[in-house]
């Protein structure tokens, strides 16, 4: 099929594959291993795609980042770790990549070594006048949300579960501790801090630091469950965990400069932008 036939059907020149039939390979590419998409394809097909050749259709494509229309009003942002590939007799790395969702679409994207993408794609959101920022006690959370929208427009929120796996830590009686949890449900930080001031340990000084370093991030977390808000990041976790079962598939590991692409890969299908309504309208 020369160049000029292609354009006039709208499909690639040169390529053997019919469109649907390379957004099928795409679709189980995102979920299998490469191997196993082409025996699922072979199967529910009848057509053979070659592993290798499922792989370069991931590679050539261009994923595009979510754009939603109504005002972003919540998001979360945490870290999922790959594993990434080294020469032969040599130990595996893991390396973290960071992961942003978005509460009310329920979508997110996903960046390797690239955090000022991360941001700029965070700040061309159609963000509201407020924006709930969720994310657990980690400084490089908070250090990319300093960067997105303004001072008055973040409202950062140190996520509850977090904030109790932390407190668990200290080696107080129950009745202490079910008072602190009291205190830091309604978001009365410096009582915590109070309860806590006669147990001596080294863990209970560094959970009253935590404390102190979050306090302008800890609200009252009663009246925000009361109301329907979220409390939590949840939605990031579970996005990491979404992408974590394609990219930590029983032994596989990734080529560094090609995990971008599988991340926006693997992303592209938890949007449902491999369905055939989006795929083709692009």
């Amino acid at each position: 099929m020369t160049s000029t036939q292609a354009e006039q059907l709208g499909v690639s020149a040169y390529s053997r594959l019919s469109p649907h039939l390379e957004l099928c390979c795409l679709r189980q590419s995102a979920i299998l291993s490469y191997q196993k998409a082409q025996a699922e394809v072979e199967l529910q097909t009848g057509r053979r795609v070659s592993a290798k050749t499922q792989e370069r259709l991931v590679h050539r494509q261009s994923f595009a980042a979510p754009e939603p229309v109504a005002p972003i009003e919540q998001m979360s942002l945490d870290g999922g770790m790959i594993r990434l590939r080294t020469p032969k007799g040599q130990a595996s790395e893991w390396r973290e990549y960071k992961a942003l969702n978005l509460g009310e679409v329920n979508q997110g994207m996903a960046w390797f070594k690239d955090n000022p993408s991360l941001v700029a794609w965070a700040n061309q959101l159609p963000l509201a006048a407020v924006v709930d920022c969720l994310g657990d006690g980690h400084d490089g959370v908070w250090g990319l949300y300093a960067q997105i929208g303004s001072d008055g427009q973040r409202h950062e929120i140190l996520d509850w579960f977090h904030l109790m796996e932390n407190l668990h830590q200290v080696p107080a009686t129950t009745q202490v501790l079910d008072t602190v949890r009291s205190f830091l449900w309604e978001g009365n930080v410096d009582a915590a801090i109070q309860t806590l001031a006669a147990t001596e340990s080294e863990a209970t000084r560094r959970f009253c630091g935590y404390l102190e370093r979050h306090t302008d991030r800890i609200p009252n977390y009663r009246y925000y469950q009361e109301e329907g808000w979220t409390i939590g990041s949840g939605d990031v976790e579970s996005l990491v965990k979404q992408i974590n079962q394609r990219t930590k598939l029983a032994g596989a590991s990734w080529e560094a400069e090609r995990v971008p692409q599988v991340l926006a890969h693997r992303c592209a299908y938890l949007n449902d932008d491999l369905s055939p309504d989006q795929f083709f309208s692009t």
